[in-house]
């Protein structure tokens, strides 16, 4: 089972386009793994494992299991600030994404890694984690919430660094993960962010005091990515 892991930039992509580069990776994994069934094991294709970087205009997502009021913003509004607006089919409940954010979508056959979604879910925590540190920065998590925080043990100061959503069928996973870098956190007043109603959220650059050069942390959360998983990007 090979960790090899196709590493593709799409740089600032609609998101809905994005989204249908996604399904079509995650379609030919999930069909090959079913053709694969079918046929005696020497003649099995290996799946490929991919893993997308890129931004997004200013975009709010709501997943199947989220609640439409959680958008605090009407179609005038959105229009004035440029956004748009999709229901989508990962787990979760709304979030938001634009510039400055670094997205990331992983489409991993978890047959050649783990089949546990949960740990695959805390392995993406933990690349981020490792990444916040690299920058004197210490992030953890929250029992029962997805993602990582900040302050993440002090209930009134936890605010949310980056937020985790993933569907998986057949054990390959698609959507993924939005980590604030220079992130305008002004566009999350417009929406209950995952539906958790007490909660702040914050950016890398919020922290610093600083603009944060995206690249130099994209290439840390790859490395880190590498590691975690210990997958092999090429």
């Amino acid at each position: 089972m090979s960790k090899k892991t196709h590493f593709i930039h799409l740089g600032l992509k609609d998101y809905k386009e994005a989204w249908d580069f996604q399904e079509e990776v995650f379609k030919k994994t999930v069909d090959q793994k079913i053709e694969n069934r079918k046929l005696p094991e020497e003649q099995n294709v290996e799946t490929e494992n991919h893993l997308i970087f890129c931004y997004h205009p200013h975009v709010f997502t709501l997943g199947k299991s989220g609640d439409e009021n959680h958008l605090l913003a009407n179609e005038a509004f959105l229009k004035e600030k440029e956004a748009s607006f999709y229901k989508i089919n990962r787990g979760g409940d709304i979030t938001y994404h634009g510039p400055g954010q670094i997205v990331g979508y992983p489409i991993l056959d978890l047959d050649h890694f783990f089949t546990d979604i949960h740990k695959y879910l805390r392995f993406l925590e933990e690349a981020v984690i490792l990444t916040l540190k690299e920058y004197g920065i210490e992030a953890g998590r929250i029992d029962g919430l997805t993602g990582v925080w900040l302050d993440w043990e002090d209930e009134k100061k936890a605010r949310k660094i980056c937020a985790l959503g993933v569907k998986s069928s057949r054990w390959v996973t698609m959507h993924g993960f939005a980590f604030n870098v220079n992130t305008n956190l002004e566009y999350f007043n417009y929406i209950v962010p995952c539906g958790i109603q007490d909660k702040a959220v914050t950016s890398l650059q919020n922290e610093l005091a600083r603009e944060i050069d995206i690249q130099e942390v994209e290439g840390k959360l790859k490395r880190n990515l590498e590691q975690v998983f210990e997958m092999e990007l090429v």
